[in-house]
């Protein structure tokens, strides 16, 4: 959580969860638990949600991750990734998959860049969720077209 606003409460917490599933429900896909066999049973998760504010580059399908730090660097978040773009290109049919996230945040662009995504800068946007003044508020963008 090192490059968000705000860690979740619990009910927060609890609520997303919810929401994960819902999308599921609604849409077919959604955010996949990570398990690490013989490792961890839970490490995080990754997969493909709509965010839920609007930006110029709206209405999309977000791929992303988040996972715990002892399983940062292993390739859990490249490998998951991949599988989510192969999922949403294939089964769900998606033309295009966005990514997004604070500039500092150098081990997501490159879990991005090795998925073959690419960046504009002109694509790069205030986050509508996020403070004016904070430093998170700027994010980069980051697509990828369906092969």
């Amino acid at each position: 959580m090192r490059h968000m606003v705000s860690t979740l409460s619990r009910a927060e917490s609890d609520a997303f969860v919810d929401r994960i599933e819902t999308q599921f429900d609604e849409r077919g896909f959604g955010l996949w638990a990570v398990e690490v066999p013989g490792v961890a049973p839970f490490a995080g998760f990754v997969g493909l949600s709509v965010p839920r504010f609007e930006a110029h580059f709206m209405p999309a399908v977000e791929i992303g991750w988040r996972l715990d730090r002892p399983y940062w660097g292993h390739g859990y978040a490249t490998e998951a990734a991949r599988a989510s773009l192969a999922d949403g290109f294939g089964r769900v049919g998606l033309r295009e998959i966005v990514s997004f996230t604070v500039p500092t945040n150098l081990r997501s662009i490159a879990v991005m860049e090795r998925l073959g995504m690419t960046r504009d800068p002109r694509d790069d946007f205030e986050h509508p969720g996020v403070p004016q003044g904070h430093p998170y508020r700027r994010h980069i963008l980051y697509r990828i077209a369906a092969p």
